[in-house]
């Protein structure tokens, strides 16, 4: 025994190296041996592990040869208007709403459900969407087509399919070359790992992606459509009232603030997107690089908001010896980018007050990652001319959702 020890202390790295060599040789023979069936397995496996991932999934020719030659249909009703329809710079094409809409009109008369990427746009032909839904809450099983009018003029197929366990989605792109011919850039077939059908409308889901450690950033499976319609009232106050401020790079819709408590906005942060909604232009902020005159800023500040020019001043970031208010770019200096920020601002009431003014109340809907129809609920007080014009009197999130957001990041440090 003691000898076997000894053997084993000063040849046991040997002896180890030899079982290795020999049972690889084995293993070696039987590839070799029997080299279809090992193959054979190695592609059953490969099958079994995108299975269970859920995404990459084998798309057969039957599903294939359909979205490729539904979208090709499709195309066809849409391409004269895309050929007719102003798109910008050749390297980034890009149509109008109003484009998309017409073409949304064309789609329409397939039957199917089509909608638009544009914000707060409403699902043509929704119904077959909704009732597949609702069939699939229920656990019956059944699809439903819906397609997707991008700004490139190109569309989205989508086909959801729900088996009585799992629903799935069959996604194919197709876009325009540059002789303006229908071109199928990709088809995917994944499982969607979660989903649900909120009670205003949208449809949540959640596919199924590579994750840690197979890529080390996180990749976003987040979507939502919507199926119930937006009122055209909720819409145009939504496009008028909140659209231009949203959540990212200044604190009037996502801060509790009413005109006797006005010290806590970001008045250098907010001025941009004020301008962009007055003049219908991104602010020339290549203009504004020495900061914003006195006068300009404060007239616009007061346009929109029940303030003095004293009381701006003493709130906002302001140079007294150039008579200038600070501005610089939104960047990664002055903000960490959240998912909150990408939020779409949606009015969901309105509300005439006897005072004559008006409250908004209006959802933070977030697409990314957190895929909520509500991140925060906000009332939004506004006062309304005859002329048009209007002022915001004052903001106030609902059921402490101020505690699920972000603390506010100013633009610029107050000192």
């Amino acid at each position: 025994m003691k000898d076997v020890k000894w053997l084993l202390k000063k040849y046991g790295f040997f002896i180890v190296l030899m079982v290795i060599i020999v049972i690889d040789s084995r293993e070696r023979t039987e590839i070799v041996s029997d080299g279809g069936a090992k193959e054979d397995m190695t592609e059953e496996s490969a099958e079994t592990d995108r299975a269970e991932k859920g995404y990459d999934l084998p798309v057969s020719d039957s599903e294939r040869k359909e979205a490729e030659d539904d979208c090709k249909k499709m195309m066809g009703l849409i391409s004269e208007l895309y050929k007719n329809a102003e798109k910008g710079c050749a390297s980034n094409v890009v149509i109008s709403d109003e484009i998309m809409y017409q073409m949304a009109g064309k789609l329409k008369s397939a039957g199917c459900p089509v909608t638009i990427t544009a914000a707060y746009s409403n699902m043509e032909n929704d119904k077959e969407l909704e009732d597949f839904l609702n069939d699939s809450i229920a656990g019956n099983s059944g699809s439903a087509v819906v397609y997707e009018i991008h700004s490139d003029g190109g569309i989205e197929r989508y086909k959801y399919s729900y088996d009585g366990k799992d629903m799935y989605v069959l996604s194919a792109k197709a876009t325009w070359s540059d002789d303006d011919k229908s071109v199928i850039t990709y088809i995917s077939y994944t499982r969607i790992k979660e989903w649900k059908f909120t009670d205003k409308g949208w449809f949540c889901y959640e596919l199924c992606v590579p994750e840690y450690p197979e890529v080390t950033e996180i990749v976003d499976g987040s979507c939502m459509v919507r199926v119930k319609s937006i009122t055209e009232e909720n819409r145009e106050m939504s496009e008028k009232c909140v659209l231009g401020l949203a959540y990212q790079g200044n604190n009037l819709l996502c801060s509790n603030w009413d005109a006797d408590h006005m010290e806590s906005l970001d008045y250098n942060g907010m001025y941009e997107y004020l301008y962009a909604m007055k003049y219908q232009e991104k602010f020339p902020s290549e203009d504004y690089l020495d900061g914003i005159p006195k006068d300009e800023f404060e007239n616009l500040i007061m346009e929109y908001l029940p303030i003095t020019a004293e009381e701006i001043q003493g709130y906002a970031v302001f140079d007294e010896e150039k008579q200038t208010y600070v501005w610089v770019r939104l960047g990664c200096f002055n903000y960490a980018p959240t998912h909150f920020g990408t939020s779409l601002p949606e009015v969901t009431d309105i509300r005439e007050n006897k005072d004559g003014t008006v409250t908004l109340t209006v959802d933070a809907v977030c697409s990314m990652i957190l895929c909520d129809d509500a991140v925060i609920t906000h009332e939004l007080t506004v006062q309304f001319a005859e002329d048009g014009s209007f002022q915001y009197l004052g903001n106030k999130i609902l059921d402490d959702g101020i505690s699920n957001i972000p603390e506010y990041q100013y633009r610029i440090i107050r000192k």
